[in-house]
């Protein structure tokens, strides 16, 4: 609130102490130490050690996000044109991703394996926690869709399908949509035509 000022009266220099005080503001009195400098920006450099450091993580099931939300390394941004511009960081990357599928396939079995928390009511019923199932479900899907994005060959569905096709048996596994809507159309085709 302004102060009011009587005719003729001279303003201090200095201001009044219930201008200081701020709700929630620090006043020098309540100051701690000042806050230590820090590097302005993030890293852009591309050094082996942050490699590793990015690369471990993935592997134990760190999503890329939050890696890089640390302030000691470099935005996603930098990190995926160090992707484009050094093979060997490419090459570790890819192997780290690779190991983060196996890593959320073996976190699916441990969040599979804990216990919900239980609840007795008065009349001495026990009922689970169903907020913390609906949790662990969710959690447990997106480790499994993660897994099979990131190697599908392993955690991915498969798709077989086995038939005739211009007069020879086929049989397929891991064929992509397209693929598997050709093969469908052809043998449709050959029904119709012979």
């Amino acid at each position: 609130m302004p102060e009011t000022v009587k005719k003729g009266a001279k303003r201090s220099a200095k201001p009044s102490k219930a201008k200081t005080e701020v709700k929630g503001a620090m006043t020098p009195a309540k100051r701690a130490e000042a806050p230590k400098p820090t590097p302005i920006g993030r890293p852009v450099e591309f050094t082996e050690k942050i490699a590793d450091e990015i690369c471990w993580r993935l592997t134990h099931g760190e999503p890329l996000v939050r890696i890089c939300a640390d302030e000691h390394l470099p935005h996603v941004a930098t990190i995926y044109r160090w992707l484009a511009r050094f093979p060997v960081f490419c090459d570790m990357y890819t192997r780290a991703r690779e190991d983060q599928a196996d890593t959320n396939a073996d976190q699916i079995l441990q969040i599979a394996d804990e216990k919900p928390p239980q609840f007795t009511d008065d009349k001495g019923r026990v009922y689970l926690d169903q907020t913390f199932i609906h949790w662990q479900k969710n959690r447990i899907e997106a480790r499994k869709w993660t897994a099979a994005k990131l190697k599908p060959r392993k955690y991915g569905d498969r798709v077989a399908l086995e038939g005739v096709e211009n007069g020879a048996a086929i049989k397929t596994e891991d064929i992509g949509a397209n693929k598997f809507l050709e093969i469908i159309k052809n043998m449709e085709m050959s029904k119709r035509g012979g």
